[in-house]
């Protein structure tokens, strides 16, 4: 045994490993973390997967062994060298090798509604390289601080992959200071005035490229208003609310107002109430709520609605339109924050549900009827959608025997569609709260459930790679 497998070493892994879970965890939902690893050159691979996230990759994984066992027998270097990403479905992975540490490979989930895989991978990198820190010195001195640095590297995670995006866009001699300017935006988002939240755009230019900027309206330059007075920022933040315009930084004050294309390397943060989104050159980098940057793009995630459709009985054409159609009247409710029910009917003769039922049912392919079906959701009860995408009905009442899933902290809306839909097949019902999350309930079971997941042990050995791949 040497000194890599004392119990000291294996904290200081697990004590990665949980504060990268809940680092992630707090950022993109809740998150799993697994690594594969090597501690010396000759020595042999071990796994670490104390919540079972690798369960299914072993036939991957076992074609991959032989690459990482070349990995180690080549020349390491002091450095850190990247590996391939193993392209794991589902997963994002991160690992490379050097000469302190032969070999890491850091996983973990993909989730739907992630909107850049960009700031997990920063973050699983620097996880790799806390970890290589630790190994190099007296990791007892490092324990603990790798894990707090870990649980809280949101931000630091964003401003590392924007900086990688913007210096292979603009080369390194860039101005853009990117720290106060992810600060700027969360201050403004938590800035309301006269009680009302920020709504609008503000478009980060690199400095030199602010020449080619379409104003509309340009400030003095001794009248700038700073970026760091946010109170200053959020009055004139009205003056593009609503519109397609942009307020124009440099990073340190507002230059102007502006429309049109915008400079390569521009962040852009839209401001949307109580939460936004951050773009770069057009890609979706996160989104913001609550003083929090956040991986989610804030979209309904209906995965699991997807893969039911596809296992049912209806068409092709038939399931695209349920699920485009369902989509919409969702992001609807979540916008306007109301709880709402759909009933998708797959049976060929609809059933008679209880409710408001309508003489000539609504087609919802057309633009006027799925507005009108965005609005019926908004009464109580819920909204019966056959397989042909109609609306048959709304208001409807679902009711059942008492089911062994039900859960009275979640309401009455989510348990009668636990209950109505244990009582009745081929029936698909989706429940959206009034605090945004969504539910997809078949035959009483919820679909989207989370499971519960073991806390990490410190205390447990972790099993060679070759055992569990073997398995």
């Amino acid at each position: 045994m040497t000194m890599m497998h004392t119990s000291q070493w294996r904290r200081s892994i697990y004590n990665i490993l949980d504060g990268l879970s809940d680092g992630l965890s707090h950022f993109a939902g809740a998150s799993r973390v697994a690594l594969i690893i090597c501690l010396e050159r000759n020595e042999p691979f071990y796994i670490l997967d104390p919540q079972n996230l690798l369960d299914g990759h072993q036939p991957r994984l076992k074609d991959l062994f032989k690459s990482f066992q070349d990995t180690v027998s080549h020349n390491l270097r002091s450095e850190f060298d990247p590996a391939n990403d193993p392209q794991l479905t589902g997963l994002i992975a991160y690992g490379g090798s050097c000469t302190t540490l032969p070999f890491q490979m850091w996983f973990t989930e993909e989730h739907p509604d992630i909107c850049s895989k960009g700031p997990t991978l920063r973050w699983l990198e620097y996880a790799a390289t806390q970890l290589c820190a630790d190994f190099s010195q007296d990791a007892g001195l490092r324990n603990d601080t790798s894990s707090y640095v870990l649980q809280g590297y949101a931000q630091h995670a964003i401003r590392d992959y924007i900086i990688d995006k913007r210096s292979e866009a603009l080369g390194m001699d860039t101005y853009l200071r990117i720290y106060p300017t992810l600060n700027a935006i969360l201050g403004i988002s938590n800035t309301r005035e006269e009680g009302a939240w920020p709504r609008g755009k503000i478009a980060f230019v690199e400095p030199r490229l602010l020449q080619h900027v379409q104003f509309l309206a340009s400030f003095p330059r001794m009248e700038q208003p700073l970026l760091v007075n946010l109170r200053h920022c959020r009055k004139t933040l009205q003056a593009v609310e609503n519109t397609d315009r942009y307020l124009i930084s440099d990073g340190c004050t507002l230059a102007g107002i502006a429309a049109g294309e915008l400079p390569p390397g521009t962040i852009v943060a839209t401001f949307e109430g109580n939460h936004g989104l951050v773009t770069l050159d057009d890609e979706l980098i996160c989104s913001f709520a609550s003083g929090n940057f956040l991986a989610t793009n804030r979209r309904p995630n209906l995965v699991q609605l997807e893969e039911a459709l596809f296992e049912s009985t209806v068409t092709p054409e038939q399931r695209h339109s349920l699920f485009q159609y369902t989509t919409r009247v969702v992001i609807r409710a979540r916008e306007r924050k109301h709880g709402c029910t759909l009933v998708l009917d797959l049976n060929t003769i609809p059933r008679n549900i209880a409710g408001q039922t309508l003489q000539t049912p609504l087609d919802l392919s057309l633009p006027e009827n799925i507005d009108i079906a965005c609005s019926l959701a908004k009464v109580d009860g819920a909204l019966h959608i056959s397989k042909t995408s109609t609306l048959l009905g709304f208001a409807c009442l679902l009711d059942g025997r008492a089911v062994p899933g039900e859960n009275r902290a979640r309401g009455a809306r989510f348990n009668s569609a636990l209950r109505f839909t244990a009582l009745h097949k081929n029936i698909i019902a989706i429940v959206v709260s009034s605090d945004r999350p969504v539910s997809v309930i078949q035959h009483g079971v919820e679909l989207t459930a989370q499971c519960s997941w073991k806390p990490i042990s410190y205390n447990c050995t972790p099993p060679l790679l070759s055992d569990w791949i073997n398995e």
